[in-house]
């Protein structure tokens, strides 16, 4: 039985509002003076005390309302053209504004037009709203922060079985995505179980491709076109092109039959410039470089063998692993080969052995890196075995500037897209420099332990804040920059230029005197070869025979006279009554055009 005690109130009492009244003031205790307590009481003499003649202050904070401030930029692009227009393309904007200009409405509304664009126009030139003030102030925000770099992300291989991620390619708008290709390049050590899948990673969510790129062969580069964004070119390990679309799904949209693609690994695929933009050109150890249309990869539209004997002989053509073009250059391109030569040719020429313009030769083994610096295109970077090397176009004999002889094996390199003097390199210890070769020379401005694995690819953001390391082990590693890394120098441009313009001229120099000297030593030798033929013919057998006897006795007469001379120096003891017969001191020489001989 459970009991229970129930309390009663009303419903008017619950939550009672308390009422209070005034009432008159009343004393509930009243302490009365002890005046014996006075006796305790120790009176102060003298007695300090100050006094303000200020006025009371007092102080009042106010939170006001919060004001959010907002940065937004408007880009002025050339509009107005319609879609099958490439306002890039001056053949194609020349046809359609003749095209306008032929309509009858034209002139009225430019008429009408007219008077408005005059007053913007006289706007305008009343006022710089861009000028700057300050441009000789110097930032010293910028120029004192020391070089750095931070990790922001870093992409694994999601297979057991881990590759190498052999090539990086950036999203052409915004990058924020990176494509990925994985191989293993190690000859026959590739296991039955190697998956031959290459990503294209979002940079927010590195736990998880955003795409999974299935070749039929495992990709050694994959690269975006920079004209659509959903389209990438890859080169196959097989030696066959694929290109994909993004907007298909992961498998290739076409690819490259094998009887006419490369017999090698395709090292390097390079978009052009052109106005389909569906052009792109590879590169392979097998000796050739190909020029393929993605719209028609049945076969390939045009074939150069890397024979620098320009014979165009295949076998003796030099491997190619590294490709650098230039957009600006469209009729040029660089090929770094697997012999350490660099090949400069030019597609535009009429024959194939015209084609081959010149070589560089100054590395000890394969060229992994070629890239021309974007402000100074004559001069390129070259990255191989233990070093990298800066070339220019007029000097071809030798490098203008290079790095000392690493420890470790260097594998790739490029130049930074925002600073003239900045380039980076990748080595097989994990370390990633960057140098500055106006801060340092002999030594990279800034060294970064990436991980533990070979580092075996990079790439550079455009923005030059962020690069990605690929290893060994298929680990992509993205870093950042501090801003002095990828942020102009005040005067950097020129000094950069008087840097490569002084180099260059000095190795002018250089290669003038090595080229006399080596006409010089030729000269003199085959001097020497033509006096020692007529010797040969002059003497005879008796002759020689008995000028050798000769000198032999004369060496054995000359002893024995030396050793004469160290006796009575012994028993004499006083150097000063010493005395030489002046025809024993001199010594024995050969003939006048008689080689010496020894005993």
């Amino acid at each position: 039985m459970e009991i229970v005690y129930v309390y009663v109130k009303t419903r008017s009492e619950f939550g009672r509002q308390c009422t209070f009244s005034d009432r008159m003031a009343e004393v509930n205790v009243d302490i009365q003076p002890d005046p014996l307590q006075a006796t305790n009481f120790i009176e102060r003499d003298p007695i300090d005390s100050g006094v303000q003649c200020a006025g009371d202050m007092s102080e009042h904070e106010v939170n006001t309302e919060r004001f959010e401030m907002e940065t937004r930029g408007i880009n002025h692009v050339e509009g107005g053209w319609p879609k099958d227009v490439n306002p890039m393309e001056m053949e194609q904007t020349i046809r359609f504004r003749k095209k306008v200009e032929k309509d009858e409405n034209y002139i009225n509304v430019i008429t009408q037009l007219g008077s408005q664009m005059d007053h913007c126009i006289k706007q305008n030139n009343a006022i710089n709203i861009y000028e700057e003030y300050f441009e000789e102030e110097e930032l010293a925000g910028v120029t004192d922060e020391a070089p750095s770099a931070k990790t922001i992300n870093v992409f694994r291989d999601p297979n057991p079985i881990k590759r190498t991620a052999t090539h990086l390619s950036w999203h052409p708008d915004r990058s924020r995505k990176l494509a990925v290709s994985y191989a293993s390049l190690e000859f026959q050590r590739s296991s039955k179980d190697m998956s031959y899948d290459s990503y294209i990673w979002d940079l927010e969510t590195p736990n998880k491709p955003e795409l999974v790129i299935r070749p039929s062969s495992p990709l050694v580069c994959l690269e975006y076109n920079p004209k659509d964004s959903h389209i990438l070119i890859g080169g196959c390990y097989n030696g066959q092109i694929a290109y994909w679309d993004t907007r298909k799904g992961g498998l290739p949209v076409e690819l490259t039959t094998v009887e006419l693609s490369h017999r090698d690994p395709v090292y390097n695929a390079i978009w052009l410039q052109s106005k389909t933009g569906t052009d792109c050109f590879s590169g392979s150890t097998d000796g050739q470089v190909l020029w393929w249309d993605i719209r028609k990869l049945a076969e390939p539209t045009e074939t150069l063998v890397m024979d620098i004997s320009r014979k165009g002989i295949l076998e003796n053509a030099l491997g190619a692993i590294a490709l650098e073009f230039e957009p600006t250059m469209p009729t040029k391109f660089m090929v770094g080969t697997e012999q350490g030569i660099v090949i400069s040719c030019n597609r535009k020429a009429k024959t194939a052995a015209e084609k081959i313009v010149c070589t560089f030769s100054g590395h000890h083994g394969p060229i992994y890196a070629l890239s021309r610096n974007p402000f100074y295109p004559k001069n390129f970077l070259t990255v191989g075995d233990w070093t990298a090397r800066i070339w220019s176009e007029e000097s071809r004999e030798s490098s203008i500037m290079w790095t000392k002889y690493h420890m470790a094996y260097l594998t790739d390199g490029c130049w930074s897209t925002t600073r003239p003097a900045v380039f980076f390199t990748t080595k097989m210890d994990g370390t990633l420099d960057v140098w500055d070769f106006l801060f340092k020379q002999n030594d990279p401005t800034l060294n970064l332990k990436v991980c533990d694995d070979p580092l075996f690819s990079l790439r550079l953001q455009d923005n030059g804040r962020f690069i990605g390391c690929g290893s060994k082990l298929g680990t992509v590693t993205l870093l950042e920059f501090s801003s002095g890394l990828c942020t102009l120098q005040r005067n950097e441009k020129n000094l950069a230029s008087a840097m490569f313009e002084r180099e260059t001229k000095r190795e002018k120099i250089l290669e003038a005197r090595h080229r006399e000297m080596r006409l010089k030593e030729r000269t003199k030798t085959e001097s020497k070869e033509d006096r020692g033929k007529e010797d040969v013919e002059e003497e005879k057998p008796e002759e020689i025979l008995a000028r050798v006897q000769k000198e032999f006795f004369d060496v054995i007469e000359g002893e024995l006279k030396r050793r004469e001379r160290a006796k009575a120096k012994l028993k004499t003891g006083d150097d000063q009554e010493r005395t030489f017969d002046e025809e024993d001191d001199e010594p024995i020489l050969p003939k006048p055009g008689e080689p010496p001989s020894d005993v």
